[in-house]
């Protein structure tokens, strides 16, 4: 299943970070779930789309600086697609095309970003962990499309403008015994940042956060929905 091309997905600092999507492959795996190819001026940004038909309310998740699809938490990202559906959200997880490289990074996420608003979505909340909470951050700075952002123990390279996010909402989430980035890495943002925010941390819970998989899970299926779902009460 193929997509005409969509528009140009965003840039980044500089008109040399322009990236146009050239063409959409969707290959069919379970109902409502494709193995996506994001054809781009840029290269192929690899992905898993599950859709929830006739909803414009969706999640883009991104993972650290290797890239992968399921997130941290041992999955949580495969477990949150499959119950969001439920609640009336869309689920974009993407592979990185560049692992690591931050600014191409971020091109990925506008490109999801173009993507799902060319095939009608009107609230996307952005979900990173670590590198990815701050790829996160940035394009959610950049693109309006974005209704939040939730920044899993994430560094602190590449958030400096994270206050520009405002007055869409940020969730801020980080293991207390962090040792790969230091729960203040996540404090830091939240101090920097406007409101509306909010910071979680875990007491007993590395960068991974494997260790309260279970709060973090109740916690973002909470979140995402209020902020990419159809609208209703938002949490506090």
């Amino acid at each position: 299943m193929t997509f005409p091309p969509e528009e140009a997905a965003g840039r980044a600092e500089d008109e040399e970070y322009n990236l146009s999507i050239l063409g959409v492959g969707l290959a069919p795996e379970a109902e409502g779930e494709y193995r996506l190819i994001l054809r781009t001026s840029r290269g192929d940004i690899p992905g898993q789309f599950s859709v929830c038909e006739g909803e414009t309310g969706a999640a883009v998740m991104v993972s650290g600086a290797s890239g992968g699809l399921d997130g941290p938490a041992d999955g949580i990202y495969l477990r949150l697609a499959e119950a969001l559906r439920a609640r009336k959200v869309s689920t974009l997880r993407l592979h990185y095309r560049h692992p690591g490289e931050f600014e191409e990074c971020v091109l990925d996420a506008l490109g999801a970003l173009s993507f799902l608003k060319g095939i009608g979505a009107e609230r996307v909340v952005l979900v990173g962990h670590s590198f990815g909470g701050a790829v996160a951050i940035r394009a959610g700075v950049l693109a309006p499309l974005v209704s939040g952002v939730v920044a899993m123990s994430s560094q602190l390279h590449g958030t400096h403008e994270v206050a520009q996010l405002s007055p869409r909402p940020l969730l801020l989430v980080h293991g207390m015994d962090d040792q790969v980035l230091e729960a203040s890495a996540s404090e830091i943002i939240y101090s920097n940042a406007a409101e509306p925010k909010r910071i979680v941390l875990y007491a007993g819970a590395g960068h991974a956060l494997t260790q309260s998989q279970s709060e973090l899970y109740d916690l973002l299926m909470e979140w995402i929905p209020a902020y990419a779902g159809p609208p209703g009460p938002t949490p506090p």
